[in-house]
């Protein structure tokens, strides 16, 4: 791993914080590298206030929006919110349909087949509209590309407004409205908002127009803060303001469904990442092994004993993801090393077999043994369908463009998107993405990077740091957990392998004559050497808290160990 330190702020904002917020220069030079160097963004940063977010009408289109929505409401028009099935998917579709339920009764859901529709709009959707008498689709997380299908619609007299925060294409689908921070168009003053997000700005407008108060709408954060968290967007401006009253909202009254979700779990407060590997997982695993339907139903019930029952076969439906996504991750590591491709840049894997529903997982898991831009393919109907996953500071949007004359179809963000090819052009396919890759990537991104806020003394850790650390949260790109670092550390005598695989690494460490710290270093065993061979070592860890026996303590948890 190659560790980063990042660059030392301006002693002057460094100083200047320190005065104005009574501080020490650690947490000040932590502010200043997320961008906050006065007292009012501090303020901002350490208290969010639902008075920061925008005004939803700044966003392109959000008037013909609303004037449409209230049009059809006006008409008694039927409305059909539609949405892909993953969790930033199902928790807009869940978000709109109970919020316009509130107050009007014709409006229904609609989640595509993983399998038989694929991602996006589908003319399956459209044809079920058009069946049930819809005149009005509101699609979320996804249609900016939708160009033919939203022109399909339009022959059937159906019209569509779009909710998406996906990069566009050259030109936008003809429809209503077309609400998406990341089009050039739009001069909207925060462009990280996610599929709910924009949902999300959208209810707000609709609120606005029927005089009611943000504080009337703090109880749908719950499900922004997932999305949030599960679409790995980053957590500043806008979204740390959502994130930060949705926690709340999850941790002191959540929506029945999310209620059936948690009642196994031990935690009495939930933070972004227990978000992030409780409850999205399992909300993702209705759609990956079943249909998202299954998901919308748990988030919109109000029945706590039926929310239970759904929350169960959720539950089997995750329970079957783990099995499948490990089982499929062994066979592609196997095909890797068989067709002897460990020394490339990128990795392409197929097997026609393979479960369309966990290969983003899969690639995701493949990373971390090859880190490399990576795709799976799958046979979905007479085609290939793939998930991609990229390496920090890579673009594998960029990457399949350069490849655009053998996909027939793709789209997504930076470091993760999906794509369908023909399979008779696979074998030039995965040629070329080696060749884009190889040829524009800078090789030190194929080492995973390690990024250092700060190095420190182990004698600076302190209890008031660690209080003050814990109101950074909530943590996520943009505002990760602070990483520290720190040289000349010794283990005490106490070091030694744990775990029931003896996996895990534990110290008890010093630097000179600090306070001794523990560590604890998950999956770190193979480090045992450096950091027990009576010689000084660097580390690089988050500090954490430990709770043993009711009595609570300072432990580092280890990110790397180097001699």
């Amino acid at each position: 791993m190659r560790w980063t330190l990042k660059p030392k702020p301006s002693e002057t904002v460094i100083d200047h914080l320190k005065k104005e917020l009574g501080i020490d220069a650690i947490v000040a030079t932590l502010l200043a590298q997320r961008g906050i160097e006065t007292f009012d963004q501090a303020k901002q940063f350490f208290r969010p206030q639902l008075s920061d977010l925008h005004n939803p009408f700044l966003m392109k289109d959000m008037d013909k929006a609303v004037d449409r929505i209230e049009l059809a409401i006006a008409n008694e028009e039927n409305i059909l919110v539609y949405g892909d099935y993953d969790v930033d998917g199902t928790t807009s579709v869940a978000l709109l349909s109970s919020y316009l339920k509130s107050y009007y009764p014709n409006v229904a859901t609609y989640i595509p087949d993983r399998y038989e529709e694929g991602y996006g709009v589908s003319y399956k959707g459209i044809d079920f509209a058009e069946d049930n008498n819809f005149s009005l689709i509101i699609a979320l997380d996804c249609g900016v590309k939708a160009i033919e299908k939203v022109a399909y619609a339009s022959e059937k007299n159906i019209d569509f407004i779009i909710c998406d925060h996906h990069r566009p294409g050259k030109e936008l689908p003809q429809a209503v409205a077309v609400l998406d921070p990341k089009r050039e168009d739009c001069s909207y003053p925060y462009k990280e908002l996610c599929g709910c997000g924009v949902g999300f700005k959208l209810i707000q407008a609709l609120s606005e127009k029927r005089d009611l108060h943000l504080e009337d709408l703090i109880l749908y954060l719950d499900l922004v803060a997932t999305a949030i968290g599960a679409d790995i967007v980053p957590i500043t401006g806008e979204n740390r303001v959502l994130a930060h009253y949705g926690l709340k909202v999850i941790n002191s009254n959540p929506r029945v469904g999310f209620k059936a979700i948690l009642k196994q779990v031990k935690k009495e407060t939930l933070t972004i990442t227990d978000v992030v590997f409780i409850i999205a997982p399992r909300i993702n695993a209705a759609g990956r092994m079943k249909h998202g339907n299954h998901a919308v139903t748990l988030l919109t019930e109000t029945d706590l004993n039926r929310a239970a029952e759904y929350a169960s076969e959720i539950e089997q439906f995750n329970t079957d993801r783990r099995d499948t996504d490990k089982s499929i991750t062994e066979e592609a590591l196997l095909q890797i090393t068989n067709n002897k491709e460990e020394k490339r840049n990128t990795t392409v894997v197929y097997h026609h077999n393979w479960h369309k529903g966990v290969i983003g997982i899969v690639a995701s898991r493949l990373t971390e043994t090859y880190y490399r831009p990576t795709l799976v393919f799958t046979k979905s109907g007479d085609k290939l369908a793939a998930s991609a996953r990229s390496v920090k500071g890579f673009d594998v949007y960029n990457a399949l463009e350069g490849c655009s004359e053998y996909i027939e179809q793709f789209g997504g963000h930076k470091y993760a998107a999906g794509l369908t090819l023909h399979e008779k052009d696979f074998e030039a396919f995965k040629n070329a993405f080696e060749k884009v890759v190889s040829e524009t990537i800078d090789p030190k991104l194929l080492q995973p990077e390690l990024k250092v806020d700060a190095e420190i003394n182990l004698a600076e850790i302190t209890p008031k740091l660690y209080r003050l650390l814990k109101q950074f949260a909530p943590f996520g790109p943009g505002n990760m957990t602070p990483v520290f670092m720190t040289q000349g550390l010794k283990d005490t005598g106490w070091g030694k392998c744990v775990g029931e695989d003896k996996t895990h690494l534990r110290l008890t460490v010093q630097q000179n004559n600090s306070p001794q710290f523990v560590c604890i270093g998950f999956g770190m065993a193979d480090k045992q050497d450096i950091a027990c061979a009576g010689v000084p070592f660097k580390a690089a860890y988050v500090i954490d808290e430990n709770e043993w026996q009711g009595k609570v303590s300072l432990q580092l948890r280890l990110k790397d160990i180097k001699g």
